[in-house]
């Protein structure tokens, strides 16, 4: 039978270090998740997330920097070849948390914009998928996706709760759609509409956690024994058998994400 992948956990984060990890992973597995991608958002803390990825055969992870982090020492001054560095790391499998976010003001759109594209360039050289961040910055990031990675790049739009115009156009490009436990939520009905759409060979399901918990647990710290909730929504949604999606997924994972070998 085939077991969920958290696609999208930040398991180096602070929020989990009381309780620990071997807890949190042990309740996943349980609740029939086989693999995780823990996700890098600052390349100068890499080392955290390398040593969860070291600790666990099953936890991939990620090399990126963060929208809301591009402006700091460590991020913004960094160059292509420090990302290949890292990227030479056996588990890292994919580039990013990358991308563009308005909605906060953390990072200038200048520093945003010059960290995204050398992610892309990465990309473009190694052949490894991208990890999107994008909100309410859909456009921008929609055009400098096509004019860095000029058709040659592939990846995800992670947590997904974009536009029909965005999925269509990520999808255009060869992109996947990332679901969390967003569409769980009572006001997600658009959300929900635009994820029917989406071909269910380009769907992959993450938890974000320690952010956004699924219904029935929202509110609480998110972690990723909760993706099951957000996978049979997400299969309900798309009229498709849970059994079913949750191989549809994995598949899907293990395609995009091609350095990783389940285990």
């Amino acid at each position: 039978m085939s077991m969920l992948v958290d696609s999208h956990c930040h398991l180096d984060y602070d929020d989990f270090a009381t309780e620990g990890l071997t807890e949190i992973v042990g309740r996943a597995r349980s609740a029939g998740v086989g693999h995780f991608l823990t996700i890098s958002t600052h390349l100068s803390r890499f080392e955290r997330v390398k040593a969860v990825a070291d600790a666990f055969p099953f936890i991939f992870c990620s090399v990126g920097t963060h929208p809301h982090h591009a402006s700091e020492m460590g991020e913004v001054d960094s160059t292509n070849q420090d990302i290949l560095n890292m990227l030479c790391y056996p588990k890292a499998v994919a580039i990013g948390e990358t991308g563009l976010d308005y909605h906060y003001t953390y990072a200038s759109k200048d520093d945003q914009h010059a960290v995204f594209k050398r992610h892309i360039e990465v990309a473009g050289e190694t052949g490894l998928p991208l990890i999107i961040h994008t909100r309410d910055a859909e456009e921008d990031t929609m055009r400098i996706l096509r004019d860095v990675g000029q058709g040659k790049v592939t990846g995800v739009m992670h947590c997904f709760t974009g536009t029909q115009w965005l999925a269509d156009q990520a999808l255009d490009i060869g992109f996947y759609i990332s679901l969390s436990g967003v569409i769980t939520f009572k006001k997600s009905d658009d959300l929900r509409a635009v994820v029917k759409t989406v071909p269910l060979d380009r769907l992959l399901v993450e938890t974000d956690s320690p952010y956004l918990a699924p219904m029935p647990n929202r509110g609480k710290r998110n972690e990723p024994a909760y993706v099951v909730h957000t996978a049979v929504t997400a299969a309900a949604l798309k009229d498709t058998p849970k059994s079913d999606f949750i191989a549809a997924t994995t598949q899907n994972f293990f395609t995009l994400f091609n350095k990783a070998k389940p285990v």
